[in-house]
């Protein structure tokens, strides 16, 4: 389901996630797409979004371009600089 849904963002329609390349630069290409959105909606710059995150940013357009492995350690201070959810997988202890 998960994987359809970033189909639909990246605009793949029936193609494979494979036959795009590695499955991690998809989820990246898609979570670039999201991050963009939400900064648009904000009115936010990279350098403001840099700033929130404590980064360079050389790394925000790196992270922007969809190309970058991103850590979970990332992806939080993306998520709170944006606030946005990006991790949906919800873990019960």
């Amino acid at each position: 389901m998960a994987e359809e849904q970033i189909d639909t963002v990246l605009g793949l329609g029936g193609e494979t996630v494979e036959n795009k390349g590695d499955k991690w630069m998809c989820h990246s290409q898609a979570i670039a797409a999201t991050m963009s959105n939400r900064m648009e909606q904000l009115g936010m710059t990279q350098r403001a979004l840099a700033e929130k995150m404590n980064c360079t940013q050389q790394y925000v357009s790196k992270v922007l371009k969809g190309r970058e492995n991103l850590s979970l350690e990332t992806l939080c201070k993306i998520e709170s600089a944006l606030d946005i959810r990006i991790l949906q997988a919800r873990i019960d202890k």
